[in-house]
């Protein structure tokens, strides 16, 4: 037996960037959906090489000296 579920008042920004997300990953948005709440509640968390590349990408990453200064701006915001 499987339970519908419901999201309401999902900023349109959220709501936008899942949608990318979904077409990033050839998934419809319910399709996508699905998939996030699946591996949030698996016990290990499997991250592939191509949602890094599309969260590095997503974060503006361009060098490692950024990455780093963000780093170290997160850690020290503490």
């Amino acid at each position: 037996m499987s339970v519908n579920l419901s999201i309401k008042n999902v900023p349109d920004e959220l709501a936008e960037r899942l949608r990318e997300r979904a077409a990033r990953n050839h998934r419809s948005l319910q399709g996508e959906l699905m998939a996030i709440l699946e591996q949030s509640v698996t016990d290990k968390a499997v991250v592939t090489p191509r949602e890094i590349l599309d969260e590095v990408r997503n974060l503006g990453l361009k060098s490692g000296a950024l990455a780093a200064r963000m780093v170290r701006e997160e850690r020290d915001g503490r």
